[in-house]
């Protein structure tokens, strides 16, 4: 015995106990397949009803015969007669089993089912003497035979770990889970009727792309065989779907995966769905009215209100958006009005006395931008538009004709976290290329973030782009919300994780 296993006898023996239990179980597959019984046989099974359906229409459905199919979650057998309870995909039904009903081979059958074996039942539909809504069987089958042992039902699986590791687990265990991935479902299926409603077209566009632009961050590399070239995973949607906007394409959106080589926390994971939609003809005041009431819209649709409970707050998508200058935002809550500082000298001279950390690379605009993110963000909890930043952080962005050296852009903030992010586009091609220019030069300088020249792209608008309105939106963070949801990870389905042989 290992030293680990003398310090942890109780590890041990549990460990020699489930290793008993799961070989038991396969032992009990073993002989069903040499009775011919193999469950992994059987190829369908016809199922009528779902649990809630029948929980939902007892009195339509009282002594009316139906077919379920799910998973055993608990098991009483009390000599001619048992009781299991039966999970589908909107609930659980407790099924009672007779031996008189069901026959006596098959009865001792049924006996020896585990918890987490896969079942149909048929049979008729009844109220217990309890009160509880169950189902007499006259048929049970088993459908597929659980080698693995469930966690015990009483203490859950509550390792997050193991839930993100496991998701199949997670879903079977934790019904709260299972409801957040279900609405998910539903609340890209009520973006998708949204836009559709406004005349919105939905298209696709390339993944592996040879200049990953529209977004700061840091792409995943890989080769291209076939051409001998090396490409990248794109990190945003952006420069194709302008491209369709050029081609006459009015109105078009994308919902799709991005990859961004980045860190992971709480709300951020290297590959996550955004929906990014240009529209001809409108600007960034278009894109926060869109924006809004694609919101509320959802909200309603998907929640049935537009009060929203997220940790100790309720978010009210009701009420119209507040709206603020990402200047008069900083000058809120620091007293600095970037509007009076002259020049790049004198705002690193205000972040040394504030204590804001830059690089010698960064600019005045670069400034105001940090000081928003150290200072106010974390105080934009209830819906608010932030808008007008300044150009250098904003390579794609329409500049401001009144303030050139601020952009047309938003960014929406919701539980202090960037919601989505929006430009009246920038149809310029002379400036679209010396912004390019300016990202060269940065990325240069030694930031990895910054874009590179698209000619491609610059060709489009030379032939022309009408004035667009464009927006891109995080899917995860919008889930987040309307799921109540801390983490990133507890809304995809399989976050990245840290390789166990690492």
């Amino acid at each position: 015995m290992s030293e680990a296993q003398n310090q942890n006898p109780k590890k041990n023996v549990q460990e020699q106990d489930i290793n008993q239990l799961l070989k038991v179980r396969r032992e009990k597959l073993a002989n069903l397949q040499a009775a011919d019984k193999d469950p992994f046989q059987i190829t369908k099974y016809d199922v009528s009803h779902h649990s809630v359906d029948i929980k939902d229409n007892f009195d339509e459905l009282e002594g009316q015969v139906v077919t379920i199919a799910g998973r055993i979650m608990s098991k009483r057998v009390m000599g001619k007669a048992s009781f299991c309870n039966v999970q589908d995909l909107p609930g659980n039904i407790q099924s009672y089993v007779a031996r008189d009903s069901v026959g006596e081979e098959s009865y001792a059958e049924f006996k020896k089912y585990d918890v987490g074996d896969i079942v149909g039942i048929k049979g008729e539909v009844f109220r217990t003497k309890t009160g509880e809504i169950s189902i007499h069987a006259s048929e049970v089958t088993l459908l597929s035979k659980s080698l693995q042992i469930l966690p015990e039902k009483y203490h859950g699986l509550v390792n997050t770990d193991i839930r993100y590791r496991q998701r199949y687990t997670d879903l079977i265990m934790n019904e709260e889970v299972k409801d957040t991935f279900v609405k998910r479902s539903k609340i890209i299926s009520s973006i998708r009727r949204y836009l559709d409603g406004q005349g919105f077209l939905e298209v696709e566009t390339p993944m592996l792309v040879s200049n990953a632009g529209g977004a700061a961050a840091r792409p995943f590399e890989t080769h291209y065989n076939a051409l001998d070239e090396d490409v990248k995973l794109r990190i945003s949607l952006e420069l194709y779907l302008k491209r369709l906007i050029v081609g006459g394409l009015e109105r078009v959106y994308e919902i799709g995966r991005v990859f961004r080589n980045e860190g992971l926390d709480t709300r951020h994971n290297p590959e996550f769905t955004l929906m990014e939609l240009y529209q001809a003809y409108t600007d960034y005041n278009g894109m926060m009215d869109l924006t809004e009431n694609m919101f509320r819209h959802v909200a309603q649709e998907v929640c049935g209100t537009t009060l929203i409970p997220y940790g100790e707050y309720e978010i009210d998508l009701g009420k119209p958006f507040k709206r603020i200058t990402m200047i008069d935002a900083v000058k809120e809550y620091t007293g600095v009005d970037f509007d009076q500082i002259a020049d790049t000298a004198e705002a690193k001279k205000i972040a040394d006395e504030k204590g804001v950390h830059y690089e010698d690379r960064h600019t005045k605009g670069d400034i105001l931008n940090l000081f928003f993110e150290e200072f106010v963000e974390e105080h934009l909890i209830q819906p608010t538009f932030v808008m007008d930043h300044p150009v250098e952080i904003s390579p794609l962005t329409k500049r401001k004709p009144d303030k050139p050296d601020y952009v047309e852009r938003f960014e929406l903030f919701i539980t202090c976290r960037e919601m989505c992010n929006a430009y009246s586009e920038l149809n310029d091609p002379i400036d679209q290329r010396e912004r390019f220019k300016a990202q060269e030069a940065a990325l240069a300088a030694g930031d990895e973030e910054a874009n590179t020249t698209d000619e491609d792209f610059l060709n489009a608008l030379e032939i022309g782009m009408p004035p667009t309105g464009g927006i891109g939106y995080g899917i995860d963070r919008l889930v987040m919300l309307l799921t109540n949801s801390p983490a990133i990870r507890d809304v995809l389905l399989f976050p990245t994780m840290k390789s166990l042989d690492k």
